[in-house]
């Protein structure tokens, strides 16, 4: 099979599209035959540790085969999923994931829609609901909310019922409106003064908005961030959680429901072949880019 790998000692430049052999399930995992994956800003850094490895964390495809208890799986089944980080990617032609983080694609979505879901709409439900405790009526501040993982949240948080509230760079506005939000802030707009307090912060971008933003959360609300930790100064001020996305089944066949039922939708920014793996990796690095970079995979 094809693969994009990442050789020593790392960087773009290291990127290679290798022949080698298919990987062989083993109990309790499945054989993806792999027509989408998706990749992310920053994972050329996540793998120095154990080159070369395989790119991409993101999938969607079709079961080829089942090892040993597969739970629901079936051959044939079409499934996304995050893959765990600790092992290789999915950037080939065909993967094998643990059975149990494997949820069946939306109906609703093609494979490069659905392997540009996981990784960001996952962030965006354990910052929201899990880590936020985010319910009906609360207002929420989304720091980046038209970006990979705040334009999922921005959906999520306004199909929620809360009052949604995000900061988006120059000319973005309409867009976070069509997501969902009911406000929106140049991010440099000074908060206190502009909005009423908010029950919770979430930030996905970080720099200097993220200090500032705690200054509007009301007593007791809570402040989740995925970009960068924050300070201990802000710690002390207010309860405040930061997070790394972990895979998860159950929230994955949520994230595929509301996309069959139309409330969410993942931005495609573009689509790469394999064979374009530097061009992919370039794309997803430069400024400017308005959702995912996907990897679509050819089988004829």
């Amino acid at each position: 099979m094809r693969a994009v790998r990442l050789h020593p000692p790392g960087g773009i430049d290291a990127l290679s599209v290798d022949e080698m052999e298919a990987p062989q399930p083993s109990p309790g995992e499945a054989l993806v035959q792999v027509h989408a994956a998706a990749i992310t800003r920053d994972e050329l850094d996540w793998r120095t540790d154990r080159l070369p490895a395989i790119v991409s964390y993101e999938l969607s495809g079709i079961v080829e085969e089942v090892a040993g208890d597969a739970g629901d799986l079936a051959t044939g089944d079409g499934v996304f999923a995050l893959t765990p980080f600790d092992r290789d990617g999915v950037a080939a032609e065909f993967a094998v994931v643990p059975a149990a983080f494997l949820a069946q694609k939306p109906t609703g979505l093609s494979h490069v829609e659905s392997a540009a879901l996981p990784l960001a709409g996952l962030t965006a439900w354990q910052g929201l609901f899990v880590h936020g405790e985010l319910q009906p009526d609360q207002r929420v501040l989304i720091l980046g909310a038209t970006g990979g993982v705040g334009h999922l949240a921005t959906q999520l948080a306004a199909w929620r019922g809360a009052h949604v509230i995000g900061t988006v760079s120059a000319g973005a506005a309409e867009l976070a409106r069509g997501f969902g939000a009911e406000q929106v802030l140049d991010p440099a707009t000074p908060f206190v003064g502009s909005i009423e307090p908010v029950d919770l912060v979430f930030d996905t971008v970080g720099g200097d908005a993220l200090p500032r933003s705690a200054d509007v959360l009301r007593e007791g609300g809570r402040l989740v961030a995925v970009a960068e930790e924050p300070s201990p100064e802000i710690a002390e001020r207010v309860h405040a959680t930061y997070f790394v996305v972990g895979p998860d089944r159950e929230q994955l066949v949520e994230l595929a429901q509301l996309a069959n039922d139309g409330m969410l939708r993942p931005a495609i920014d573009s689509v790469f072949p394999l064979k374009d793996a530097r061009a992919a990796f370039d794309r997803v690095m430069s400024p400017g880019k308005r959702g995912k970079v996907v990897f679509e995979v050819d089988h004829a």
